[in-house]
């Protein structure tokens, strides 16, 4: 019988592994993750490109394609208390696509390859509400339009009968959270929500999406490649690295005292207002490695300025190293801090 580790999640991530088999040979993309996400809290689960986020995030609801493999345990409690492991479920069976559609929504990467170009805005807010709600036609456009209404689209009754070219990129993305909205779900996943907008969309729609989950009283998984964006929408942060999560713990416990040289390294990346003038952004040497080989030892190794002969042979194990907060480096030893992790 499936069992939360604490009766407060309302989802597990237990050492989730997800390989695809391609052509050219097997891809890692995830390498025994492991996530919670506390009933009424956010997470941010922060990491470069190909770190293994988003991909982590599908398993959740198995949008992952058919090549991919994987192992491990996602618990979602539903409603009813009763806990469900996502994974043992047939990807295309009734009680996955009764909690995608009920349940669990996505807020996707690219809103104009998400939305469907042929179907009109009211059909596609729509479907989920007369699928799942047993609404009326009637009922789900008059629901529509108060949603379109609600994430700040002007003259919703008239815009809710056009079409996604008709919108701008800010409001395409508006849409989307709308359609995440309509099923009244529990756990709302925020894959990069902000990535093909401008600096002003992107704060009005952060701000957009947080007014929601305090509305609706929703846990939330923000995936982004920028610490800064989460710094004020999150509770936690999990900071990934080739497929597995290097430090966890909380908000202010990440930004007040980053204890990883990667977790390091992201936080120097962020432009400063009060930077010194001529003073550059400082960058992380060196690229993610491929995910077809996954290094022995620490995958950050090669590009870490404290990398010791042991790092390349042998994977850290988590530590504890203060109240909710943990990192997988050999910096730390048994929960205490190294001189060398001291002077870091």
């Amino acid at each position: 019988m499936n069992k939360m580790s604490n009766s407060n999640n309302l989802l597990e991530i237990r050492d989730l592994v997800v390989k695809f088999k391609t052509e050219e040979g097997i891809v890692n993309a995830v390498n025994g993750v492991n996530y919670s996400v506390p009933e009424g809290c956010s997470i941010g689960v922060v990491g470069e490109s190909g770190c293994g986020k988003t991909v982590s995030a599908y398993s959740i609801t198995r949008l992952l394609p058919k090549n991919a493999t994987f192992s491990g345990q996602i618990l979602y409690k539903e409603r009813n208390g009763k806990v469900t492991d996502t994974l043992a479920l047939p990807a295309e069976g009734k009680e996955i696509r009764r909690l995608r559609g009920r349940d669990i929504s996505m807020i996707f990467q690219e809103p104009m390859s998400s939305l469907s170009p042929v179907h009109t805005i009211n059909n596609q807010l729509s479907e989920a509400m007369i699928l799942f709600q047993n609404m009326s036609k009637q009922e789900a456009r008059e629901r529509s339009i108060e949603l379109l209404d609600l994430v700040g689209i002007p003259n919703p009754s008239r815009r809710v009968d056009e079409y996604p070219f008709q919108f701008s990129g800010g409001m395409r993305q508006r849409v989307m959270i709308a359609m995440a909205l309509a099923r009244n779900p529990r756990l709302l996943i925020a894959d990069e929500p902000t990535t093909a907008l401008d600096v002003t969309l992107q704060a009005q729609v952060l701000k957009l999406i947080q007014n929601m989950q305090n509305e609706f009283n929703l846990s939330m998984i923000l995936i982004t490649h920028d610490l800064g964006v989460v710094a004020h929408m999150v509770d936690y942060i999990y900071i990934m690295y080739l497929g597995r999560v290097v430090e966890r713990g909380k908000v202010v416990d990440i930004f007040d005292n980053p204890l990883h040289p990667y977790t390091k390294g992201l936080l120097n990346s962020i432009p400063k207002l009060k930077g010194k003038r001529g003073e550059r952004v400082s960058s992380i040497p060196g690229t993610v490695p491929s995910t077809y080989v996954v290094p022995v030892g620490c995958g950050f190794a090669a590009r870490c300025p404290y990398a010791k002969e042991q790092c390349f042979k042998e994977l850290p194990d988590r530590v504890l190293v203060e109240d909710e907060h943990e990192v997988s480096c050999f910096l730390f030893n048994g929960g205490e801090v190294k001189e060398d992790a001291a002077n870091a």
